[in-house]
């Protein structure tokens, strides 16, 4: 994500489900490079999570004051790509709103075509199924696209591909460390009331697959 940015000329970046495994390895990257993340969560304890690893932009959506906190949190970054995990509902519009809000907040005079810097969502992940809403309140220069690691690799060059694989490694049990809650068999990822408890859409909670195990 944050080679896309790179890639693409923006700064700072937005994340959503940003108290998830990915989005705390992506705090870890964000804090150690020196870049600017906007973390969107639902749960004062999400806020809480995330404000105690070192996140200093950290929004929760079912505040009241949801709309005025992202606008001062992209202000104050600059942000103008977010990396959306929801998928439905208005949220990827509201990103896009308060991106727009943000850069033209100094504009001066008539204009019909809002702020000139790109705004872009790319939404990475379903965890709402329902359909994306856009308000089109952000002007003419936006974009809204879906994003995917592998595919994104494709378009880097082999070394480059190789050095990003080299971090990971080099990096495991730090900042890509997950935390787990329990190693399961194969027989038992197939119970039913496992299933049901590994596939909640929750923080925290990752359970390890070990084929060795039973």
């Amino acid at each position: 994500m944050v080679e896309t940015m790179r890639m693409e000329g923006h700064t700072a970046l937005v994340h959503t489900a940003a108290a998830s495994s990915l989005g705390i390895m992506l705090n870890k990257v964000c804090i150690k490079e020196g870049v600017a993340l906007v973390n969107i969560v639902r749960k004062q304890e999400q806020v809480d999570l995330l404000t105690k690893l070192g996140a200093k932009f950290v929004v929760n959506s079912s505040s009241e004051s949801f709309k005025n906190d992202l606008y001062k949190a992209i202000d104050a970054t600059g942000a103008t790509l977010a990396f959306d995990a929801i998928g439905g509902g208005e949220l990827a519009g509201d990103i896009l709103a308060t991106m727009e809000a943000v850069g033209s907040k100094e504009a001066t005079g008539f204009n019909t075509y809002g702020s000139v810097d790109n705004k872009q969502v790319y939404i990475y992940g379903g965890l709402d199924f329902s359909p994306t809403l856009l308000n089109r309140a952000f002007g003419m220069t936006w974009s809204v696209g879906g994003w995917l690691l592998m595919r994104f690799l494709g378009k880097l060059k082999p070394a480059r591909v190789g050095e990003l694989y080299k971090r990971v490694a080099d990096e495991i049990n730090t900042t890509f460390v997950i935390e787990s809650t329990v190693e399961l068999s194969f027989e038992e990822a197939m119970t039913p009331e496992v299933i049901e408890k590994y596939n909640a859409k929750t923080t925290g909670g990752k359970y390890i697959l070990n084929p060795n195990k039973g």
